[in-house]
């Protein structure tokens, strides 16, 4: 696995992932990142910059052109490796299956060969200092980077995991992590486990908004991102990507429950 060490970062830190070729909240996010006034090293992306939405090429382009530190996502990988999936496991036949059959390839078509030369560069950990603790950003999972862990996961998935990563970089206090689309904190003994959610698409609860986090002064402040939806949704559109994700843009509700525990899942009423 590859390792990069960003050494210690003052001031706040910005941390997001999931924005999933949506460029429209890709751009609000790195406004956001300058409102706060987010020094130059401090935005680190949890990973899969590309998936559901249209614009991938812009996407990475942005992210790039901003100097983000990026840990690489399942979709990174997969395209890196000319890969015909994304990667995450889906069983056959499932709606995520079915679903990420058309997005992955538009993504696939979209992405040109520099692109993935520099997705293939990307670290699978990013380890920093801040304000007096140690900090890794992963994606999924460092058992398997398309890992789903949610917040009501087995204490015994979080346990297995940070002591995957602690071979891996050492002893750390806080993980940041990506992958589940949904942002939450919890306490796993004396480390800290934070997911600092999507960019790129809502979390399943009704609401147009996204998330990401803010670290100041050794807390993890879960925000939320509001953009231009219905240009995204329009982009979307035009490029014939209709299998559900784009009304989800609008909705706020995922067109499938598929990786979600029972917890998260929603009565049918619920989605209107």
């Amino acid at each position: 696995m590859r390792y990069q060490d960003l050494g210690e970062l003052v001031g706040p830190v910005v941390l997001f992932g999931g924005l999933y070729s949506n460029l429209q909240a890709t751009e609000a996010m790195l406004a956001q990142t300058e409102a706060l006034a987010v020094p130059s090293g401090n935005v680190i992306c949890t990973g899969d910059v590309v998936a559901y939405c249209a614009q991938p090429a812009e996407t990475v382009a942005a992210v790039r052109a901003a100097r983000v530190v990026v840990v690489a996502g399942n979709c990174e990988k997969q395209l890196t490796a000319n890969a015909l999936d994304c990667g995450c496991g889906f069983e056959a036949g499932t709606a995520c299956d079915l679903l990420s059959a058309g997005w992955y390839a538009h993504a696939n078509a979209e992405v040109g060969d520099e692109a993935r030369r520099w997705m293939a560069g990307l670290p699978d950990v990013v380890t920093f200092q801040h304000a007096g603790k140690r900090v890794a950003v992963i994606h999924g999972g460092v058992t398997d980077v398309a890992r789903f862990v949610f917040s009501m996961s087995w204490e015994a998935v979080f346990v297995e995991e940070i002591a995957a990563l602690e071979t891996l970089v050492g002893s750390v206090d806080v993980v940041v992590a990506g992958h589940s689309g949904i942002a939450f904190e919890r306490q796993l003994g004396d480390v800290r486990w934070v997911n600092a959610g999507a960019v790129g698409m809502p979390e399943h609860d009704g609401r147009r908004e996204t998330r990401f986090v803010i670290l100041r002064d050794g807390t993890a402040e879960i925000r939320e991102l509001t953009y231009d939806v219905e240009a995204a949704f329009a982009a979307m559109q035009k490029v014939g990507l209709r299998q559900g994700y784009d009304q989800a843009l609008l909705t706020g509700y995922w067109p499938s429950e598929d990786v979600l525990p029972q917890e998260l899942r929603l009565p049918s009423l619920a989605k209107g």
